[in-house]
């Protein structure tokens, strides 16, 4: 208490000298005692306040400890009480120990007796219920199957009961009893099979279907009984509740709607009546199976189960079903007419659902319509739309299946003249005759309509067609092998431009009555010859793909020599003839008209390369001789594949080269030169220059006055009829280099 108020004595005085550090807070000091005299009087009032709470709290607390303490006397004196009273019936709760622990041992000794026999004979009860279940003997399985379960099922209660969290000895259970459950398994898959062939089952083996139903009551009482034990006490067996009945129904739905499904058989493909066929199928096998469900199958179901209500009703919802899906899909005009009047009309009439001995069981009024009004309208509406939609859709298809005959290793078939041809034609117009026949029952302008649609559809479809040739050579050109009938298919393509012109005409005298000519006419006219002729220029790169390194010898030195490259050049185009034979008019005369001038070019263009140039007249006579004998080389193999000597011009043009190399008089290359300009106007200057290159012994005079003489009778480019050096082209060489292939003959 002193340090105390000594420190508080030593705080005054440090208060005090803040307080009076300058002389004029001497007048303040009245001012400042009455503050902290203030202060002091608040304090002191809160400190006595402080101390009074702080009495009533204590105060509070003796007396709540006083009650405590009562409290505890009370519940001392009460545990003394149950301790004398525990003490008194200890021997008689062990005593009650030993009859519990009896009756539990009791209740497993007597369940695992009661069980006993089927416990040492699972492996062989289950080999003779899966005997059973392969000899089709049902009932007498299902007996044994109901053995093993409920001696598994009681075990495994009763070890819940003793103790349900000893997972041990359940899974030891379990375990031993392990093959019972795919048992049960493979004896619904039999109950499942039955039920799925049951309209066969009921008419030749009821009493099978009847033990079925047998089965599956048994297992639906079984199930409840279960159930409600799993109420009672938490306990639920493996594989419960199996809800067979559940899956009898639907099983049975089910086969109802593949019954519907299985009249699906045929397709546009294959009849063009196939809706008609297929509506007739499920009408039949409608009337038939509810005629059985009536007289036969009801008798093996329990009454309650209504059983024919049951199936009519499942056969009318199979029958919305694939009738919407019909609705639904893109049907032709006459498909919508025949789906309509079938639904409308056929479905409620005696032939089907109101069947005088099926009328007396359900009332066809109850039925739900097959298709709603909106569809209906909609199906009406879309009559004279659907072969639009579906003409697009069939040419697709239709180009799909004739790109993998393509690839066929097996040559096309021919027709009766022998030209190569594929189906293409024959199933595209077939369609637009169907089409074609369903409108002209309609009326003239419709027809009209549907011949002009018919027509626009094919342009479309000739541009996709040629697209498709395209690729088919680019796919090839990366494999040459593949595939194996290129050349064979690429003709019958080229023909099947022509058989769609036959086609396009021929209906349009069927069916047209207008004689101006129709909006698509040009654009398919112009499609087809250009597919026609881009295949026959395909076919001729192959040839000169093969020929490629023969054509790459002429006019060199190996040729001068002695090569065969002309007769293996000749001798290969004969041979691919032989197949280009089977090209119809006019486009084989048009290619053979077209390999004759690629064949000349090839050679034109081995001269204008300068691949040789001759050292000595005797080479010029030489090489001059061997050009005009392979000339006439080519023209023996061009009219022998035309049949005429119209082309010898194209092959003259070798021959008139060969004569300005065999001219030994130099003085006369001008002359020589007008002569061939006359003959061929569209050579150019660079030619001329090449040839005189290839000739080895102009001078430079001589090359400049040739040049002049070329510019002077050169004729007007309006007078070229054939034109045969225009697309040949000439290595440029400059002024330098002829020079250097002249001066060495100038020295000598």
């Amino acid at each position: 208490m002193e340090e105390t108020s000594r420190e508080a004595v030593g705080m005054a005085v440090q208060r005090v000298a803040g307080m009076l550090q300058r002389s004029d807070q001497l007048d303040k000091v009245e001012q400042y005692r009455r503050r902290e005299a203030r202060k002091k009087a608040s304090v002191e009032a809160r400190l006595k306040a402080a101390i009074q709470s702080q009495l009533d709290g204590v105060r509070t607390g003796l007396l709540q400890l006083h009650n405590a303490l009562c409290d505890v006397k009370d519940i001392q004196n009460s545990l003394a009480d149950v301790s004398k009273d525990w003490r008194q019936s200890i021997n008689t709760i062990e005593n009650l120990k030993d009859v519990k622990d009896a009756v539990v041992q009791h209740s497993q000794l007597a369940s695992a007796v009661e069980n006993l026999k089927n416990i040492f004979s699972v492996p062989e009860i289950v080999r003779e219920t899966q005997d059973l279940i392969e000899q089709s003997e049902l009932l007498q399985a299902h007996r044994k199957l109901m053995d093993l379960e409920r001696s598994r099922d009681d075990l495994m209660y009763e070890q819940y009961r003793m103790d349900s969290r000893n997972t041990h000895d359940m899974d030891l259970i379990r375990r031993y009893f392990g093959q019972v459950q795919p048992l049960s398994d493979e004896l619904a898959k039999q109950l499942w099979m039955v039920l799925q062939r049951a309209m066969v089952t009921v008419r030749r083996d009821p009493t099978m279907l009847v033990s079925v139903v047998r089965i599956i009551e048994r297992e639906k009482i079984i199930d409840n009984r279960m159930l409600d034990r799993q109420k009672q006490t938490g306990f639920i067996p493996p594989g419960r509740p199996k809800r067979w009945k559940d899956r009898m129904f639907q099983e049975l739905k089910e086969t109802v709607s593949r019954r519907i499904e299985g009249t699906q058989s045929e397709t546009r493909d294959s009849d063009k009546m196939w809706l008609v066929r297929q509506l007739e199928l499920t009408r039949k096998y409608v009337l038939d199976d509810l005629m059985v469900v009536r007289n036969l199958m009801v008798q093996c179901f329990p009454p309650h189960y209504n059983t024919f209500s049951s199936f009519f009703f499942n056969y009318h919802a199979a029958v919305a079903a694939n009738v919407r899906e019909l609705g639904a899909a893109d049907l032709e005009a006459n498909e919508i007419v025949s789906l309509l009047t079938w639904v409308l009309n056929t479905y409620t009439s005696v032939d089907m659902m109101g069947h005088p001995e099926l009328k007396a069981e359900c009332d066809v009024t109850q039925l739900e319509p097959l298709l709603s009004q909106d569809v209906v309208d909609e199906l009406l509406s879309k009559y004279i739309q659907t072969f639009t939609s579906n003409i697009t859709g069939w040419l697709r298809k239709a180009l799909e299946t004739d790109k993998k005959d393509w690839l066929k290793e097996s040559e096309p078939e021919a027709d009766q003249d022998g030209y190569y041809q594929t189906t293409l034609p024959a199933i595209v117009f077939q369609m637009f005759e169907q089409n074609l026949q369903v409108a002209a029952q309609v009326n003239d302008t419709f027809k009209e309509k549907v011949l002009e649609q018919c027509l626009k559809q094919m342009s479309s479809f000739l541009n996709r067609y040629k697209e498709e040739v395209i690729n088919y050579k680019e796919e090839h050109l990366k494999d040459r092998k593949l595939p194996q009938c290129y050349v064979q298919y690429m003709i019958a393509i080229i023909n099947n431009c022509q058989t769609f012109k036959e086609s396009i005409n021929s209906l349009k005298r069927k069916y047209s009555q207008s004689i101006e000519p129709s909006l698509y006419d040009d654009p398919i006219e112009r499609t087809l010859n250009e597919v026609a002729r881009e295949g026959c220029q395909f076919l001729l790169d192959e040839v000169f793909l093969d020929l490629e390194h023969h054509l790459n010898e002429l006019l060199t030195r190996k040729w001068l020599t002695g090569s065969h490259a002309v007769d293996t050049i000749c001798v290969t185009v004969e041979d691919y003839f032989n197949d280009f034979a089977k090209i119809k008019k006019p486009y084989n005369q048009e290619m053979t008209s077209e390999a004759h001038r690629r064949v000349v070019a090839e050679y034109m263009k081995a001269v204008m390369q300068k691949r040789i140039t001759f050292k000595s007249p005797e080479e010029r006579k030489e090489g001059a001789d061997r050009m005009i004998k392979e000339s006439d080389q080519f023209k023996f193999l061009f009219r022998k594949l035309s049949g005429s000597g119209e082309t010898d011009r194209l092959c003259d043009a070798i021959a008139a080269i060969a004569e300005v190399f065999k001219l030994s008089d130099t003085t006369m290359l001008s002359l020589e030169v007008s002569t061939l300009v006359s003959k061929y106007p569209d050579i150019r200057e660079d030619h001329i220059v090449a040839l005189l290159v290839v000739r080895g012994d102009a001078s430079r005079d001589t090359k400049q006055k040739v040049i002049e003489t070329f510019n002077q009778t050169r004729p007007p480019s309006s007078m070229v009829l054939q034109p045969i050096f225009k697309d040949i082209t000439v290595p440029t060489i400059s002024m330098t280099t002829m020079t250097s292939m002249t001066v060495p003959k100038l020295l000598k």
